[in-house]
């Protein structure tokens, strides 16, 4: 059974002015329209759901851990829930993941999650020369971002986007080199129809692509 993964990191959830989420919706009306009824598609939504983020709670729980000491209630309550995203992105082949770019950066509550899931000897594993990913079978991704600037121009704001470049490195770590990113860039510059215009099309070819691969 093949799923795809949506990963929500939109601040207002389902915001209907928002670019990133209008693109997205565009592509997934596409997407069902074209994945066989036996697909399914599963949606955390990080700023709604509990998403923990690596604290004192979490620190200590890994240290008891490690010393096989046991935990106390919040501790045990805070890992099994980080167990369970770490279990349900694991489940997957393709993932969505749709964001606003943030001050150059992903948001934070991305960030959060990207810290449930690089965990050693579930996503990768150390070696002697370094570390090697463990989800090299096939995996898919796709990125729908919308931005004010225009950040695929070889300029300065290239050189600042580290959104992609963060992704991008993280998910090769663990293996995932199928990498796609739809930019819904420039709506502080470009009249909002265009910039939509351009990633409605964008979406339609993604999801022609994920479905049929």
């Amino acid at each position: 059974m093949n799923k795809t993964l949506i990963i929500n990191a939109h601040p207002k959830i389902d915001d209907t002015s928002s670019v990133s989420l209008q693109v997205f919706n565009r592509f997934l009306q596409a997407y069902k329209e074209l994945i066989p009824d036996s697909e399914v598609i599963e949606q955390i939504n990080l700023y709604s759901d509990v998403v923990p983020m690596i604290d004192k709670t979490v620190l200590s729980a890994w240290e008891k851990q490690g010393k096989e000491q046991e935990l106390t209630s919040q501790e045990k309550k805070v890992t099994e829930r980080m167990s369970e995203i770490l279990q349900q992105f694991k489940s997957a082949k393709t993932y969505v993941i749709v964001l606003p770019l943030h001050n150059f950066n992903i948001p934070s509550k991305l960030k959060d999650y990207m810290d449930n899931i690089l965990i050693a000897r579930e996503t990768f594993k150390y070696i002697e020369n370094g570390s090697v990913g463990l989800l090299k079978d096939g995996r898919r991704i796709l990125i729908i971002q919308a931005s004010g600037s225009i950040y695929t121009n070889d300029d300065w704001y290239t050189e600042v986007d580290y959104s992609q470049k963060y992704l991008k490195s993280m998910f090769n770590f663990i293996g995932i080199e199928d990498y796609q990113v739809i930019r819904a860039q420039g709506t502080a510059l470009r009249d909002t129809y265009e910039v939509l215009g351009n990633a409605y099309k964008e979406a339609e070819e993604a999801a022609s692509r994920l479905a049929t691969k």
